[in-house]
């Protein structure tokens, strides 16, 4: 009797692989083996080849001749770029949101700014920035304009790749713009809600380069060379969450 394989989705492999690659795991310009990934992540390698598929079409991954998929390495301009094209998405997504939120995405978004005063009150700094990305993605979500959304979501992860995020301003006055969008979003007044998400988005913290131009390749390909060792030397136990493991909070 032939045992059933259970098949694991594409889609947490991607996910896994983009956060690691985001968090400097995966080094620019190393390779990505799907054999090592699928050891990495616990699951086949039918998988990892289809998240690296779409990961390539995000432009996280780019197919080299002789090397095979390997974490790109976007440049300057590409970099600068992607905040550029944040500053009219953000503001659309809250437009979009105030005619098209349901009451649920209210309940999460009312919930977290709350939680984000309360955090700034407090001083916790490294808190804020989670909840601040977690804001802004049930923002977007809000918006009930998938494409837009993608592309935003793939925005704020290409951005936390390329930069690190310097707080310039003060957290409380943050949170209160927060509250602003998200009071005009449950009033249903889109022209409100856009303004101040442009307002918020423009006054955004510092972004400063992860990656100084010119950086020695060699010292990349020695990163990514430890990494896949790791990979090699430990295989599943190298992953403290496969992705084919039920969650913790399931």
């Amino acid at each position: 009797m032939r045992r059933s394989v259970t098949r694991i989705p594409a889609h947490p492999v991607c996910t896994a692989i983009r956060d690691d690659i985001v968090s400097g795991v995966h080094g620019r310009g190393g390779r990505l083996t799907e054999e090592l990934l699928a050891r990495r992540y616990g699951v086949s390698r039918v998988p990892v080849r289809e998240a690296l598929r779409t990961l390539e079409a995000e432009g996280f991954v780019v197919t080299r001749r002789h090397a095979g998929a390997c974490v790109a390495e976007p440049t300057e301009q590409e970099a600068a770029d992607l905040l550029e094209m944040r500053l009219p998405l953000e503001p659309l997504g809250a437009s979009r949101a105030a005619r098209r939120r349901t009451e649920v995405h209210l309940k999460v978004l009312r919930g977290l700014v709350r939680l984000g005063r309360e955090r700034a009150g407090q001083g916790h700094s490294g808190d804020l920035r989670s909840l601040g990305g977690w804001f802004h993605e049930t923002l977007a979500q809000a918006s009930g304009s998938p494409a837009p959304t993608s592309t935003l979501l793939r925005l704020r992860h290409k951005i936390g790749w390329r930069y690190e995020v310097r707080a310039t301003r003060d957290p409380v006055e943050c949170r209160a713009e927060h509250g602003a969008v998200v009071d005009a979003v449950g009033r249903g007044d889109g022209g409100r809600a856009r303004a101040v998400m442009a307002l918020h988005t423009e006054r955004a913290a510092a972004h400063r380069p992860r990656f100084l131009a010119g950086a020695d390749r060699a010292e990349r390909a020695d990163r990514a060379e430890r990494v896949d060792r790791v990979a090699r030397t430990e295989g599943v136990r190298n992953s403290q969450h496969p992705v084919n493991a039920p969650s913790p909070r399931s």
